[in-house]
């Protein structure tokens, strides 16, 4: 089965000191045009207005203009269409994100081994340089250059830790993913507060069982919700985007590599498919009490299925969903269900 992905891939810029203070202008640019944006909006302009407003007053290139509108487009989406309370913020991190297209926001080329970067800063205003990251990005990136196949997209300059990195989105426009009707192992995935119980399943017999812990995950969300709930009690407003922002990075970092980690799994089993429980609606009539819904309902659970799924697929692993009731009391074995089945987060029939 032939399916469209699409890789983020991570690389240093490690610009002179006329291209970090270029880069850090641009994102103040960036900043400004977004909140811009959300200002005009909260003044009830037209959004098609907004666009040639931003474009009118924007020093960067057009076409990164437009990405970026477009990132604010889709906040502004979101609230309306979920009834959120407030407005968008405007927003005051001065590493505001750079978003680009290839050609003319920014531009690579493989130059012998290396490969070579153009970033438009500002217009009329470029970085360049040679990127640095894995070997395994570098390769990936080579093959989306040179091969039709392939697709260089969007891009974004991020200062992360104080230091200037270039995302790129690539796409393979037909990757082999198996087809999950095909599959004779069967990897069952139980995604719980602190860790990822995974089981390995062919025909009715139980291959192998592994339980992958992160309980730093746990621990660190608990701690930014301490350092959030203490700075709004303060009346320190101004840094909770800040903060929250450190949060979700340390989050999706851990994610990734808890991903990584079922997928590396996975793969040694013949013909495997992937499957989760189904988590729509999963949270509704969950009901423990302020401290115990707020843990439960800031769980990433859906965003570790969707780092899986998407790692699954570029290792050619289908995945599935599938209705989660009673499926950790059952026996695989002899189709015995019970309560009593579970042994902490063990399984073990009764």
């Amino acid at each position: 089965m032939n399916k469209s992905l699409t890789s983020t891939l991570t690389f240093q810029l490690k610009p002179d000191e006329e291209g970090e203070r270029l880069l850090k202008e641009g994102q103040l640019e960036a900043r400004r045009v977004v909140n811009e944006v959300f200002r005009l909006d909260e003044e009830n302009y037209d959004w098609d207005k907004i666009e040639d407003v931003v474009q009118d007053q924007s020093s960067h290139v057009k076409n990164t203009t437009q990405r970026l509108f477009d990132k604010a487009l889709v906040v502004l989406k979101r609230h309306y269409d979920e009834n959120d309370y407030g407005h968008p913020r405007q927003e005051y991190q001065e590493s505001y994100p750079i978003r680009m297209n290839h050609g003319e926001g920014y531009k690579v080329e493989i130059d012998g081994d290396e490969i070579e970067y153009r970033v438009s800063a500002l217009k009329y205003k470029h970085v360049r340089g040679t990127l640095h990251g894995s070997p395994q990005h570098l390769e990936r990136l080579k093959t989306a250059i040179e091969n039709d196949e392939w697709r260089v997209g969007t891009a974004e300059v991020v200062n992360k830790y104080g230091k200037y990195e270039l995302h790129i989105n690539v796409t393979h426009k037909n990757a082999e993913v198996a087809d999950k009707r095909d599959a004779t192992t069967f990897i069952g995935v139980d995604v719980n507060e602190d860790c990822v119980g995974l089981a390995a399943v062919k025909e009715s017999e139980v291959e192998d069982s592994i339980v992958i812990e992160y309980p730093e995950v746990k621990k660190e969300r608990h701690e930014f919700f301490t350092i959030r709930k203490r700075m709004q009690e303060a009346g320190q407003s101004s840094l909770e985007s800040e903060i929250k922002g450190r949060e979700k990075q340390f989050v999706h970092d851990q994610l990734h590599q808890v991903s990584r980690r079922v997928v590396d799994w996975a793969e040694q089993f013949e013909n495997p498919v992937i499957v989760f429980e189904d988590l729509k609606d999963m949270r509704d009539g969950i009901e423990y009490g302020t401290r115990m819904n707020r843990r439960l309902h800031s769980l990433p659970f859906a965003q570790l299925q969707d780092f899986v799924s998407y790692k699954a697929a570029w290792s050619g692993i289908p995945t599935d969903k599938v209705n989660p009731e009673y499926t950790s009391q059952e026996c695989p074995n002899c189709g015995h269900t019970s309560p009593s089945n579970l042994q902490g987060k063990r399984f073990k029939c009764s």
